[in-house]
């Protein structure tokens, strides 16, 4: 695994991601070179072949991620791969056509254009099936054993079956039989020593992951050392955990393990830096944005009685109340009871001007005078209402650390996870900002907003 914007991502993904630009670019200039015969250097070089080239590959480099082919569900049907390589392609020639309508200077030739797009189609859907085969071959994973039974070994078992491009094979549990606790004689070690390498020669292991959940007098500390002497790798369960999920291991988390840990040790300058980012971006998207907010404002007022902007309390940073402003997208008795609800799929209170306006996220834009305030920050955890916070900050465990930072528009959880309905999904969505926090980084929050722009652009999770 690499380790990038504080991410950890597949190193196979990395290789994947590399050699499909490779096979885009190769098809592109095989084209302009197949478009010029005669006078090979001297044409492509008058042609600006090398921008050209960049400049398609990076539009349909984008629009591969955008349209998932690096997600793991995704990659492994080769069918809806296929599928999704002739979305990308579509979609490429129609912002190609815009881009090229702006900047001529870019423009290859319509004729060369489409048969390099068919070269890459056919090229591609050859790739990304040899890739998945590779993928999925025993003899490129690292074969790996679990020390310890229990939820955490379950689920990141579970979770490494999932996403193969992680490269790690579970073959079996290096303590079953269970090895001893204690540790009276040499003999006893040895004998446990004995026992564990003649399971990692079966199985042919070459890593073990501690899944113990309660190590006091149990974690063999003797055994483990002999073990990397041996050159087997061995690895924390609760970091191998949150380096494929992109969660803080939540169900399985000690308090001491967060005290130890690197992270959650935001320095003056990083907040400082996050500040000045937040004002100068809302500001100017505040200034972008006036004619359409009054737009929208207008639109609110003929649709429904009522204000336009919708003001609520939320929960920021500390623990402390703010009032976020959003456009109202609901009618005025939506909550008779005085008691906030989430909005649901169809919900019946909304608007027809705020069923949209939820769809593309446009209520949201108010919040951009909440950033500017200083109530929030652009990347952050979701602030909610008191009479949803307080209830999860007792039942939750660590729940209140997510208030070590400011609110944000838009974080790590909300790219990850829709809306909250269940204590089991707040869990969730505290998994993955106490996994923000830990690892709050500028290469994270430019990460989010890249994210988030897919999100937006696709029109995803809107309610």
């Amino acid at each position: 695994m690499v380790k990038l914007f504080s991410v950890y991502i597949p190193a196979r993904m990395l290789i994947l991601a590399t050699s499909d630009t490779l096979v885009i670019a190769t098809a592109l200039a095989a084209t302009l070179a197949f478009g010029f015969p005669a006078g090979l250097s001297s044409n492509l070089a008058r042609e600006q072949a090398c921008l050209k080239v960049a400049v398609a590959c990076l539009v349909c480099m984008a629009c591969m991620y955008y349209y998932d082919l690096y997600e793991s569900q995704v990659m492994g049907n080769i069918r809806e791969v296929i599928t999704r390589l002739i979305q990308v392609l579509g979609s490429a020639c129609l912002i190609l056509a815009f881009l090229y309508y702006a900047y001529p200077s870019v423009e290859i030739n319509k004729g060369i254009l489409f048969l390099g797009f068919a070269v890459i189609g056919l090229f591609l859907s050859a790739w990304r099936k040899i890739f998945q085969t590779l993928n999925g071959w025993a003899h490129l994973t690292q074969r790996t054993l679990l020390l310890g039974h229990g939820s955490l070994s379950a689920s990141l078992e579970q979770e490494l079956h999932r996403r193969p491009e992680f490269g790690m094979q579970v073959v079996g549990y290096l303590d079953d039989p269970p090895f001893s606790a204690r540790r009276e004689t040499a003999v006893d070690s040895q004998d446990e020593l004995e026992r564990a390498l003649e399971v990692i020669e079966r199985e042919r292991a070459t890593k073990v992951i501690i899944t113990l959940e309660e190590r006091r007098g149990r974690l063999p500390l003797d055994l483990l050392l002999q073990l990397k002497i041996r050159g087997i790798k061995v690895e924390d369960g609760g970091d191998v955990y949150e380096q494929v999920t992109g969660k803080a291991p939540l169900n399985f988390q000690r308090l001491s393990g967060l005290v130890f840990s690197p992270g959650f040790q935001i320095s003056r300058r990083m907040q400082w830096s996050k500040r000045l980012v937040s004002i100068v971006i809302s500001l100017c998207g505040l200034l972008f944005t006036l004619p359409l907010m009054g737009l929208i404002a207008l639109a609110i007022r003929l649709d429904s009685p009522g204000a336009a902007i919708f003001r609520q309390k939320r929960i920021g940073k500390g623990g402390k109340p703010f009032l976020l402003y959003k456009f109202r997208s609901m009618r005025l008795d939506a909550d008779v009871d005085g008691v906030p609800r989430p909005a649901q799929k169809n919900d019946e209170r909304l608007t027809r001007v705020g069923g949209w306006l939820r769809k593309t996220r446009l209520d949201e834009i108010p919040q951009l005078y909440n950033i500017l305030r200083g109530d929030m920050s652009l990347v952050g955890p979701r602030p909610f209402v008191p009479e949803q916070e307080l209830p999860l900050a007792e039942q939750i465990p660590f729940y209140r650390n997510r208030w070590a930072v400011a609110s944000g528009a838009t974080g790590w959880a909300q790219v990850h996870r829709g809306y909250c309905s269940t204590l089991e999904d707040n869990e969730e969505k505290l998994a993955y900002d106490l996994f923000y926090i830990r690892n709050m980084s500028f290469g994270l929050d430019l990460l989010i907003l890249f994210q988030t722009f897919k999100i937006l652009i696709l029109g995803r999770g809107g309610r």
